[in-house]
């Protein structure tokens, strides 16, 4: 199973150690669009601040995050399991997990990033600010830099199982499974349902959306689960307890659409 995830804003305020070794990062197909980004995103920060914060939609009050970028290649570095730190990752909470459940976790997240592309929770990276809604001066949009490098390597990473797509529509922008691996992609937005006037209506919570992701995922990690496909995967979540309201594609080489249905916001 290959689990898709968005990064989070939130970071760990700094790296610690070793600082940043391009050449060690996993998916090493996509190395040449990282460097693109890199050499951009430095040059950027470090010419122009506020034609950077600019170009990076930051606030005035957000400044300090220019200068992060510019240290790029010298700061201190975290496994990327452990520099996000928003609330999907939070709700995850990958520092708790057992040994097994934790080297599942290794093998099955990827997390995809404006700045790296993809990246598995063990790389080690620096804090960065570079979303993927960035429209760099030299490389144009990001979500439209790695489609090309995505479309070669990230089918390769999906091996022949289940891909779990938790991406928010800005990074899925830059990889949408095709053909055969669209057929076994689950693609899962997170619902609130609550009773108004003794109607049903439902909603998206942002908040809410990405603390049930964190949670879906680490209990799918708790329990070892290995889910074949988009329909096993159905069954492996509401035997956890989740509500899921499931749509078969009309057509094959189309993802499924999995719909996780709370009535609780915690």
């Amino acid at each position: 199973m290959l689990v898709l995830l968005p990064p989070s804003e939130g970071k760990a305020a700094s790296g610690r150690g070793a600082s940043l070794k391009p050449e060690s990062l996993s998916l090493p197909g996509l190395a040449p669009a990282r460097a693109a980004v890199l050499d951009e995103l430095v040059e950027l920060c470090q010419a122009d601040e506020e034609k950077a914060r600019e170009v990076l939609g930051l606030s005035v009050g957000l400044r300090g995050e220019v200068g992060k970028n510019t240290e790029l290649r010298t700061a201190g570095t975290r496994p990327a399991g452990e520099l996000y730190t928003g609330v999907l990752y939070d709700a995850l909470d990958l520092a708790s997990l057992e040994t097994d459940a934790r080297r599942r976790a290794a093998k099955s997240l990827l997390v995809f990033s404006g700045l790296w592309g993809a990246v598995r929770i063990g790389d080690r990276i620096p804090p960065y600010r570079c979303s993927m809604g960035v429209k760099l001066p030299g490389l144009g949009a990001l979500g439209t830099h790695w489609r090309a490098p995505m479309e070669t390597v990230l089918p390769e990473a999906a091996g022949n199982g289940l891909v779990l797509d938790l991406r928010s529509s800005a990074y899925a922008a830059a990889w949408k499974p095709a053909g055969e691996v669209a057929s076994r992609t689950a693609s899962v937005r997170v619902l609130h349902s609550q009773l108004v006037g003794g109607v049903e209506k439902r909603s998206v919570v942002s908040h809410f959306n990405k603390a049930t992701k964190g949670r879906l995922v680490r209990d799918l990690l708790v329990a070892g689960a290995r889910p074949k496909g988009p329909a096993q995967l159905v069954e492996v979540l509401r035997d956890l307890g989740y509500v899921v309201e499931a749509e078969a594609p009309a057509r094959t080489g189309r993802p499924w659409s999995l719909d996780v249905v709370v009535t609780d916001i915690h």
